[in-house]
């Protein structure tokens, strides 16, 4: 036998045996047969590397070392899900789904929310190609190299796979997660070796994920749920089916899901749940219940953060009570200071909790809380500790009690504190002098979500600023190599009192400036998102450049200007003029226009060609002979038209290219808007 047909052999040997133990249960061999079988085929591998195949299971073992993630945009968005902790909403939710859906039959799909990291795995010519983290679900970071090594993941789609409906070309979704019994013996050698034990096991799952050793990511035995398919044709009709075709085609897709056709069934499933979900072999928060026919959901649609035909159930939080040793103040980059408990430690979901929010003065107020009670803690969503009573069984004498009262002035710099009406927040005023202000609007603009400079975290930008190097973020792009480097800090973490060095060693600098060069191609939205006018979000962002298209137009419109926008009320909008009316913000985008900022939307029209589409909206699907995607847009705007982004009665055209979707067609059908092909829409802008 040659190598090439021993290591083809060995290939296809070793994958099956993986299968039917990752998927079936079924052990068929011993591990120290496998694992002397899969030394061979390393051996093999390492002397004919050409020859190793793109699912040989020596992925699984790792080795290669990553020493940066690049970021990738998803295809499809990875949305979050509206959620809630009350039966009552769900039934409310219900309702506007019927109403919608005017008293058709539907049916839900209910699975358990398991608590990991949110992975998009993409497949093509039926070979795993992708593996990207949802990051802040537009873009996320690709860490293929890592998802390999999750052994109930294929690294090739079956025979059947096909046969299934699953195509060559797909994409899945999945919770990746590190096992509770994995999670334990970990932390047991990790305590015997006199080592921190590991803090959770989703924390623990998403550094594992981010680790740039892949063999250890391996020896971690991480694993993953799916519970998406998604492609460009319409393979199926129903999750149902999906999920079924996924479980056939040896993907691991948990057992736990069930169709219901009522949200009282849907009820049901979740108390059945609620103390099951201990069982399983990973951390649960909640229960997602979805529309289960395709055509329904395109009907329903989505908002700006998540989809109409879905929600999360949150279980009750577990609650425990414990010491409150003080309360210490913490000032946002809007100047808003929010009170802080310092706490006895405490386990809650499996992490130590020694600090929770208290909101606000009014929630301090509400608590009734002094130094030295016992209070109960929770974590909101099982993630951020807050108190919700004092635990009176427990708590000190009334005659003994030093009352907690709201400080008067800023923490920071001192200033008198201000709270304006109807607000329950109280805020610093000295927006120009207060450290934590100014630090905190620096590390908005340098965020994923805004301009992407990831190389400035770890207490960069707090070193930056000690040094007189930056007084706000324009300043970031006008820093050289001679004066970042060899600036050093020492940092002592809040919590555990450790020391941490941060250096700005050469590949430090050079990665900081290479990111801050790159940040200069962020489109307008994510620039008018960063810059941090007060109550404008990523989404009113988007909807502000989309509109203006551009810095100049936006800083002159007037309030019904503005206001005309959706989504954007009376408050934004006062708050985007009183922004544009101070000085020194004005010459902060000066100095961004210098810096060669993106401050006008990519999809301007630099030529218009004519009128012919004015006062239209158009829509297209499937792929065109003679246009991109972006190019279609363009040509649209150059012609008076308005591109939008989803289907609705109000919409003049729906242009269909090849390989449209068939339940975006039979939605255009069914709301009565008008279809034309390429050749119609190119006959209308020549009239």
């Amino acid at each position: 036998m040659t190598s090439s047909e021993r290591i083809n052999q060995l290939t296809d040997q070793l994958n099956h045996y993986n299968q039917k133990y990752y998927q079936e249960a079924i052990s068929e061999i011993s591990d120290q047969e496998f694992d002397l079988l899969l030394k061979e085929l390393e051996k093999l591998e390492n002397e004919h590397p050409d020859l190793k195949r793109e699912d040989s299971p020596t992925h699984r073992v790792g080795g290669t070392i990553t020493k940066e993630f690049p970021t990738v945009v998803h295809k499809y968005p990875m949305l979050s899900l509206s959620n809630t902790y009350s039966e009552e909403e769900l039934l409310e939710w219900d309702e506007r789904i019927k109403k919608v859906l005017t008293d058709r039959p539907y049916e839900y799909i209910c699975e358990i929310k398991f608590d990991g990291i949110s992975l998009s795995m993409t497949y093509e010519d039926g070979y795993l190609r992708k593996g990207v983290t949802r990051g802040d679900g537009t873009q996320g970071d690709d860490i293929t190299t890592n998802v390999k090594t999750i052994r109930s993941l294929p690294l090739k789609t079956s025979k059947q796979a096909e046969k299934l409906g699953l195509g060559a070309q797909f994409e899945i979704r999945g919770e990746g997660f590190m096992p509770t019994k994995v999670f334990e013996r970990i932390n047991e050698d990790l305590i015997a070796e006199g080592k921190e034990p590991l803090a959770n096991p989703r924390n623990s799952a998403a550094g594992t994920f981010k680790m740039q050793d892949s063999a250890v990511v391996a020896s971690r035995d991480l694993d993953c749920y799916v519970y998406q398919y998604l492609s460009e044709d319409d393979h199926f009709k129903t999750h149902e089916e999906s999920l079924l075709a996924l479980k056939k085609a040896g993907f691991n897709v948990s057992d736990s899901w069930k169709k219901v056709s009522t949200i009282e069934e849907a009820i049901s499933y979740i108390n059945e749940w609620s103390d099951k979900r201990h069982s399983l072999p990973c951390a649960t928060d909640g229960i997602v219940i979805k529309i289960n026919d395709y055509a329904q959901r395109e009907e329903l649609g989505f908002t700006a953060k998540s989809p109409r035909w879905a929600i999360a159930y949150k279980y009750k939080a577990e609650s425990k009570s414990t010491k409150l040793l003080g309360v210490t103040y913490q000032v946002g980059r809007t100047g808003a200071v929010t009170p802080v408990a310092e706490l006895e430690p405490v386990i809650l979901s499996m992490t130590t909790v020694k600090r929770a929010t208290l909101h606000n003065a009014d929630e301090i107020e509400r608590l009734g809380i002094s130094i030295g009670d016992y209070v109960f803690v929770e974590k909101a969503g099982e993630i951020i500790p807050k108190i919700t009573a004092v635990d009176e069984q427990r708590s000190s004498n009334e005659l003994f009690r030093q009352k907690v009262e709201f400080v008067k002035n800023c923490p920071a710099c001192h200033t008198e504190l201000i709270r304006n009406e109807g607000e329950a927040a109280w805020v610093c005023p000295n927006e120009k002098g207060c450290p934590p202000q100014i630090k905190g609007r620096i590390e908005h603009f340098i965020q994923r979500k805004a301009l992407d400079i990831d190389s400035l975290g770890e207490g960069k930008i707090e070193i930056l600023i000690e040094n007189g190097l930056i007084e706000d973020a324009a300043d970031l792009y006008s820093l050289t190599f001679d004066q970042l480097l060899g600036l050093e800090k020492v940092h002592v973490d809040e919590l555990t009192g450790k020391a941490r060095k941060v250096s700005f060693k050469e590949k430090t600098v050079e990665n900081i400036l290479k990111g801050i060069e790159a940040s200069k191609n962020q489109p307008f939205s994510k620039v008018l998102f960063g810059i941090g006018i007060r109550f404008v979000g990523q989404t009113t962002g988007e909807k502000l450049a989309d509109y203006f298209m551009n810095i100049e137009t936006l800083q002159n419109a007037t309030f019904e200007q503005l206001i005309a926008v959706p989504d954007v009320g009376e408050k934004v909008a006062q708050s985007i003029i009183d922004f544009f009316k101070d000085e020194d913000n004005l010459r902060f985008i000066e100095k961004l226009k210098v810096a060669g900022l993106q401050l006008e939307a990519q999809n301007v029209v630099k030529e218009v060609e004519g009128n012919a589409l004015e006062g239209m909206t158009l829509l297209y699907t499937g792929t065109f002979k003679n246009y991109s995607r972006e190019e279609l847009e363009q040509k649209i705007a150059a012609n008076g038209g308005k591109f939008v982004k989803s289907l609705s009665k109000k919409l003049t055209y729906l242009i269909v290219g090849e390989s449209a979707g068939p339940s975006k067609l039979a939605k255009a059908e069914k709301l009565g808007v008008k279809m034309i092909s390429e050749e119609e829409f190119e006959a209308l802008v020549s009239a």
